[in-house]
């Protein structure tokens, strides 16, 4: 079996907003036929309404504390990456012990994430990433970024419309017609997508804009008008039909191209992303302040460092009017639908690294290698590489 042996621990987690769980009961039985044993954290499955009842019955044994699963698990199974817990006082890298695996959305290369990364590294801690697992048709079943991207892409439009001033379709009423919202969408990936496909349904008139050319063709599919950014393909495309990093002078190209589409935005949605890099800058702070108060924007890269100058991590606030929403865990706003998508992805990730009670992790098979963050006091993951030596450049300029 794939993981005899193995203890699996499941613990509840602790960023705020986030009611996601990395198991469900039907999951942690499949783990148990496995050979796995599977510990739970007390109230682990609540927002997504599984109750400890049901993990007990499907064979888990429940821990009253983090600290007491952390200390027993093997590999640790969790949905965003771990953070100081104030319930004890203690990181819960702290609660961990050298030599365990832990799996989750570590977004390593984000600046914010790089004590964490380090603090990993240091414990020595095998840490696995899932926002890196490539875009391949055999790692399809295992990617929880699409899944996610899916959930937060849809939410956003959501929280953007509950936020405005003003009605998203045209409207028309005794007094005169009530024009219908402008969507700027900027990064027409798999949650670009699903922001232009929501944004549409609820009557907005979109906008979307990318530097990929079949990207933009999906967008003017689904309704959306193309903004092109006129960037050569072969500066946008990278491996997998991901976008690349653009060098400054392009970036700073693309900024000025979306420049006049930002302004006449009600609601900006943006989801611009490198795998496994820090997210491009595309709109600062000038742009935002020539949008018009009133206006939203929903920044889905945050997670990544984020595509606006002045979107707090995090967190919502307000500059010169406009609402920009830096909420990290926007899929953990749907808890029930994204915990059933997350789940099957990772334990499929988790049955593909497994073999006779073992992760053996061979570096030279491609998923391993770009989900790989650290192992044997080392940080491997190359976007993360590359962000920290950024961050020091920086600083000693």
């Amino acid at each position: 079996m794939k993981l005899s042996g193995l203890t699996v621990g499941i613990p509840r987690e602790i960023m705020p907003r986030e009611a996601r769980v990395a198991a469900l009961p039907e999951t942690v039985r499949n783990l148990g036929k496995e050979g796995a044993r599977v510990l739970v954290e007390q109230g682990a499955g609540a927002g997504c309404d599984a109750a400890d009842a049901e993990y007990l019955q499907a064979g888990a044994e429940l821990c009253a504390e983090a600290a007491e699963l952390y200390g027993r698990a093997d590999i640790i199974l969790k949905v965003k990456e771990p953070r100081f817990s104030s319930r004890h006082g203690r990181h819960e890298i702290e609660l961990m012990r050298p030599g365990q695996i832990l799996i989750a959305f570590l977004h390593p290369a984000a600046p914010d994430n790089h004590a964490m990364v380090r603090m990993l590294r240091d414990r020595g801690i095998t840490a696995l990433t899932l926002d890196g697992i490539p875009r391949i048709s055999r790692a399809q079943s295992m990617d929880a970024l699409t899944s996610m991207s899916t959930v937060a892409g849809y939410k956003s439009v959501l929280m953007a419309a509950n936020l405005m001033k003003s009605f998203m379709p045209l409207m028309g009423t005794a007094v005169g017609v009530i024009p219908p919202a402008q969507a700027l969408v900027v990064g027409a990936g798999v949650a670009g997508l699903q922001a232009i496909a929501t944004a549409r349904r609820l009557g907005a008139v979109v906008t979307a804009s990318d530097i990929r050319p079949q990207a933009l063709d999906q967008a003017a599919s689904l309704g959306a008008k193309p903004l092109p950014t006129d960037v050569p393909p072969e500066e946008a495309l990278g491996a997998g039909g991901y976008a690349r990093a653009l060098p400054e002078r392009w970036l700073s190209h693309e900024r000025e191209v979306l420049r006049p589409a930002v302004q006449a935005a009600d609601m900006v949605i943006l989801s611009a992303l490198v795998p496994g890099q820090v997210a491009p800058l595309l709109v600062d702070e000038a742009a935002v302040a020539a949008m018009r108060p009133g206006s939203v924007i929903v920044d889905i890269a945050i997670d990544q460092g984020g595509n606006c100058a002045c979107t707090a991590h995090d967190d919502t606030v307000t500059h010169h009017g406009v609402t920009i929403i830096g909420i990290k865990n926007i899929p953990g706003q749907m808890a029930r639908s994204a915990t059933w998508m997350f789940v099957r992805n990772l334990q499929h990730f988790l049955f593909y690294l497994a073999a006779d009670g073992k992760l053996p992790l061979d570096a030279s098979d491609d998923i391993v290698a770009s989900t790989l963050v650290t192992r044997d006091g080392k940080i491997l993951h190359a976007g993360t590489l590359a962000a920290m030596a950024t961050a020091e450049n920086e600083v000693r300029a």
